[in-house]
């Protein structure tokens, strides 16, 4: 039978490790993730960013048994004003995106594929723990490079757009470890993101730990440089659909 076989829901906090300002909120996002019978996953997220200009994002993705996108949906706000929204289809040798921009205006773009994409990047953060899963565990700790993925946005915030923007990503794998967040103790994978090929700015090294279930679900992380932010689990559900 289809239907969800289980949820989870949860909170991020976001917070600043700048100089003065170190542990202030600056930020949020709501996440929910439904694992269908097939083995396919719906990822929800809505997340603001309070510095300014302000960013408002809402995030619907599927992705399937495999692990590669299917579908994805953004809308952003920027500064308290409308700055788009866009529709993504992945195909087996195609992308497509329909978006409408305030900057831009009406966006439509085909990609051709040699093969499908394996991840898309939204700027969702708890999806930035999913991608985490592109890393083939079984090599051990080291450094691992992603070649066909996409990104909605070059912004570090994910502010511009949305549409496609093509991507490498690096992945650092340290290890296990045992940490605490607001939402309780877990067993983690620490891992890195040291460079993100391809983005119009380089990116500062972005540290992070998920769950060391299929999951991947983001426990914390950190990012340097410039942006100094923080992301931490504040809350944390999950739902078993026996019935499903």
């Amino acid at each position: 039978m289809g239907g969800v076989l289980e949820t989870f829901t949860g909170e991020l906090r976001y917070t600043s490790n700048a100089e003065g300002r170190r542990g202030a909120e600056r930020g949020r996002e709501s996440f929910r993730i439904d694992i269908h019978r097939d083995g396919s996953r719906v990822l929800a997220a809505h997340a603001e960013i309070d510095d300014a200009p302000s960013v408002v994002r809402d995030v619907n993705q599927r992705i399937g048994p495999d692990g590669r996108p299917e579908d994805s949906f953004v809308r952003i706000a920027v500064g308290g004003k409308f700055r788009g929204s866009g529709w993504f289809r992945f195909g087996k040798n195609i992308a497509e995106c329909e978006s409408m921009t305030t900057i831009e205006g009406r966006i439509s773009q085909r990609m051709e594929l040699d093969s499908p994409l394996v991840a898309f990047g939204n700027h969702a953060i708890i999806n930035d723990g999913f991608l985490l899963s592109l890393y083939d565990l079984s090599q051990g700790p080291g450094i691992q490079l992603i070649e066909h993925m996409y990104l909605s946005s070059p912004d570090h915030r994910g502010a511009t757009g949305p549409m496609f923007f093509p991507i490498k990503l690096a992945i650092q794998y340290h290890g296990r470890e045992e940490i605490e967040v607001e939402a309780g103790r877990f067993e983690a994978h620490k891992f890195s993101y040291p460079d993100v090929p391809g983005l119009l700015e380089e990116h500062p090294e972005y540290d992070l730990w998920c769950t060391t279930d299929d999951h991947y679900i983001l426990l914390k992380a950190a990012v340097g440089g410039y942006m100094q932010t923080r992301y931490e689990l504040g809350s944390l559900s999950h739902v078993r659909h026996d019935n499903a």
